[in-house]
């Protein structure tokens, strides 16, 4: 699934340090700042794409847990962009540009 797409966002799984494999699909704030993070490791991403595609209604307290709980240096550059209704607003731009702690 390309995270800027309109496709429906699914179940993904990840490794956790122990090879246990970890469901981030739920809407608990341990699996959307896991999702998050794992999304940031790919590409920059706009609070839009984040709600539409990731499913983190509001992705700001996620990025500042990662930032501020485990250590994470993610930027935020804020740009212009439509919603999917055409009104244009000012959201952020997040991109991760160092690691911290494991979650």
């Amino acid at each position: 699934m390309s995270i800027l797409t309109n496709e429906k966002a699914t179940c993904e799984r990840v490794a956790n340090p122990n090879n246990q494999q970890i469901d981030i699909s739920g809407n608990s704030t341990k699996a959307q700042q896991q999702r998050l993070l794992l999304a940031l490791k790919k590409q920059p991403l706009t609070t839009i794409a984040i709600r539409r595609n990731l499913d983190i209604i509001a992705p700001a307290p996620r990025v500042f847990e990662l930032r501020h709980k485990y250590g994470y240096d993610i930027i935020t550059h804020w740009k212009y962009e439509p919603t999917d209704c055409g009104k244009l607003h000012r959201v952020a731009l997040y991109a991760l540009l160092g690691e911290g702690e494991a979650l």
